[in-house]
């Protein structure tokens, strides 16, 4: 998926995403894509590994910016995010999401998203449904 057009946009908001170090990345896949999120002092917990809130952020995040990039012109709010963490991750790692489109309707869009550490471990796997809605007028 092509999120090109929307990185600029993303990293003009003072949003989550820019607070808590994401880095959106696109896809050949129409209904992928990828983010990257670096365990620092933004998104760890007191013990030092990555939070599983930053986590669920990050999916929530992550399936926001594929619903818009879908439907240019609409916003997406998440709705209902539900996710299981396997894995801890150590301050100073990377990790990646991977979303996959598993719905797409008018109004509802269901993702999956994997979060795995830099050797390919599992961290977490979330699932996000977004409502999609025309941005009222002002």
């Amino acid at each position: 998926m092509n999120v090109e057009n929307l990185k600029e946009t993303i990293k003009s908001q003072d949003g989550l995403s820019n607070t808590l170090g994401m880095e959106f990345i696109s896809t050949p896949e129409p209904d992928t894509l990828q983010a990257t999120m670096k365990v620092d002092n933004r998104n760890k917990q007191v013990f030092g590994f990555l939070s599983g809130g930053a986590s669920l952020a990050l999916a929530e995040n992550l399936a926001g910016v594929g619903s818009m990039a879908l439907c240019p012109g609409k916003i997406s709010v998440g709705i209902n995010v539900n996710g299981t963490h396997v894995k801890a991750v150590s301050y100073g790692s990377t990790v990646t999401a991977y979303g996959r489109l598993l719905h797409k309707g008018r109004t509802l869009h269901t993702w999956h998203i994997d979060i795995k550490d830099e050797t390919g471990d599992l961290i977490s796997t979330v699932q996000v449904t977004n409502y999609v809605l025309s941005p009222r007028a002002k």
